[in-house]
């Protein structure tokens, strides 16, 4: 189990998921790409950052490279992002609390993407994944965060109404 630690700059997601299930239409559904995440004027990821790189034992979150910000556009609106699941937190056989990343390997083969390329979802049904880096379309509420895990900082956090495997 991974301590979260929030810090003052948190974005509250408690009890906003609610108001997804109580009614919001599949219209108001915002759609994201790991690119929508990125600052204005931001580089992509770097190309040496999304493959998979022979593991060691130094501290891969201390290679982090620094995000230059967080974009605020979609804050406490109902969004689906599709990435892969790294397990923080589970309650059962399922997983409740997990960052989403951009491309398999991150944070555990190869250093963590900039936190504007990390999603703290967190879900009260837990969700039973079948493989380690499992892809997912995750669809809830969303906002900024700036969390810390033992992995990484993470930028964004979304409280999940629904989690369903990635269906290209």
């Amino acid at each position: 189990m991974v301590n979260l630690k929030l810090n003052r700059r948190s974005f509250c997601l408690s009890g906003l998921g609610s108001l997804a299930a109580s009614g919001l239409r599949a219209e108001q559904i915002v759609d994201l790409d790991w690119k929508d995440l990125i600052p204005a004027g931001q580089d992509q990821i770097p190309a040496d950052l999304q493959g998979l790189l022979p593991h060691d034992e130094t501290a891969l979150a201390s290679q982090q490279p620094a995000s230059s910000g967080v974009r605020t556009d979609w804050n406490g609106q109902t969004v689906r992002i599709s990435g892969f699941i790294i397990p923080l937190d589970f309650s059962g056989t399922g997983v409740t609390a997990f960052m989403l990343v951009p491309y398999v390997g991150a944070c555990i083969h190869v250093p963590p993407p900039p936190a504007n390329q990390l999603v703290l979802i967190t879900s009260e049904q837990p969700y039973a994944y079948e493989t380690f880096f499992e892809a997912v379309t995750v669809t809830g509420m969303f906002g900024t965060a700036s969390t810390s895990t033992q992995l990484a900082e993470v930028g964004y956090a979304l409280s999940a109404d629904r989690i369903e495997p990635y269906d290209s």
